[in-house]
């Protein structure tokens, strides 16, 4: 299980308390966690120590994509005869997240390559393999995401470098994550319904599991409205994530106390700025998501609100899809298969989610002397959508946004 988390008032560690993604953490009283992509990095980091050391450090420390670095206890580990193979595992710890994965034993097994092969990556029992398209991984590969396989290979490189070669040295490895009991726990996620298939995916953009009791994040989100007014902010940013923030930051320049980590809880910001107004409003969050709040959602949490294709097809006609584009889109696996299906029809589907999330946004705040503007972004960060800004008692948004 994983240590003490870093000193700070929040995961960043940063200690600051005036406003932002911290702050608001801070504020709950919430304790966070570590990601499965967290875990299985700290496992592999282990496991590949110990096949070329022949020692297991325990605790094994790793750095998180934004400089945090937990210490996790080993729960298992095994050296094979000769060196041939090292597995370690550690226990997952979501914190005060009602997380279906909390207390998983998450394994790595790691085996050597021949040189050139680089870091190999094995669904190993009770993780799940990609069976259809629009996910971030293709069909066959293991559903270990993006974000935690680039951490792993990198924590996976710096062992190399120290034991076997120096700077440069490559890592040429088999890595084998599994989950006890993961195919039995991913009957409680969504993998069956996506094509996930034989157990859950390795998760995780920052490593940390963010919390979120409803009533306890829905009054952070109120803290953070009213530490954005007292500083005189007069735009601030609703985002769903980190990834999302990291996008608002990079188009808009907000600073740390502009920011409110919405989460799933759009309805909550929407309803506390409508009765204490600023002059700019920016949501931005995941295509997917944003494609709940356009439909007319105001919680986008996965168990109390889904991504509805048919109102995604409608939205994909109103831009000039073709019939059989429109049904194609209705009967995709996910939101960015839909999305990346009307991308190669030139078909502004990103564009069409947001202005129609910025309407539903304006409803809300029924007439609050508030512009919004909505920036809906895909898995990597990537921006696919935007609604410019628009006012209350402006005309709804009918056509596609060039």
């Amino acid at each position: 299980m994983a240590e003490a988390q870093p000193q700070g008032t929040g995961p960043q560690g940063t200690g600051k308390a005036a406003g932002g993604r911290s702050a608001q953490l801070a504020h709950t009283g919430l304790r966070p966690g570590w990601t499965t992509g967290a875990c299985a990095t700290a496992a592999s980091t282990a496991a590949y120590t110990a096949l070329l050391s022949g020692e297991f450090p325990d605790p094994v420390t790793i750095t998180l994509p934004k400089g945090q670095t937990p210490s996790f206890a080993l729960a298992v580990e095994e050296l094979a005869p000769g060196r041939t193979a090292a597995m370690a595992g550690v226990v997952k710890d979501a914190g005060d997240d009602p997380d279906v994965t909390h207390g998983a034993l998450v394994r790595a097994t790691v085996r050597a390559l021949p040189a050139g092969s680089g870091v190999v990556f094995k669904a190993g029992t009770g993780v799940g393999t990609v069976t259809r398209p629009g996910l971030p991984l293709d069909v066959g590969e293991p559903a270990v995401n993006p974000v935690p396989r680039q951490l792993m290979r990198e924590h996976l490189a710096q062992v190399a470098a120290r034991y076997g070669g120096g700077p440069g040295a490559a890592a040429d490895v088999e890595v084998e994550i599994s989950v006890d009991h993961g195919e039995e726990i991913a009957r409680s996620t969504w993998n069956p319904r996506l094509g996930i298939l034989g157990g859950l995916s390795i998760l995780g953009t920052t490593g940390i599991v963010v919390p979120y009791s409803c009533s306890a994040w829905i009054d952070s989100i109120r803290r953070g409205v009213d530490v954005a007014r007292a500083a005189g902010r007069r735009h601030v940013a609703g985002c769903t994530g980190s990834t999302s923030e990291k996008a608002a930051v990079a188009l808009h320049h907000l600073p740390e106390d502009a920011l409110l980590d919405m989460g799933d809880f759009a309805g909550a910001v929407l309803k506390y700025i409508r009765r204490h107004p600023v002059e700019r409003l920016t949501l931005c969050g995941g295509f997917a998501k944003l494609s709940k709040l356009a439909a007319g959602h105001l919680d986008l949490h996965s168990a109390r609100s889904q991504v509805d294709k048919g109102f995604l097809a409608g939205l994909a006609r109103r831009g000039g899809a073709d019939e059989a584009l429109a049904q194609a889109v209705a009967e995709a696996n996910t939101g960015l298969a839909a999305l990346q299906l009307c991308a190669a029809a030139d078909v502004p589907l990103g564009d069409l989610v947001a202005a129609t999330a910025r309407d539903e946004a304006l409803a809300v705040l029924r007439g609050a002397p508030v512009a919004v503007d909505v920036i809906c972004i895909d898995r990597a960060g990537m921006v696919v959508g935007r609604a410019e800004p628009r006012g209350p008692g402006e005309a709804r948004q009918q056509g596609p946004l060039r």
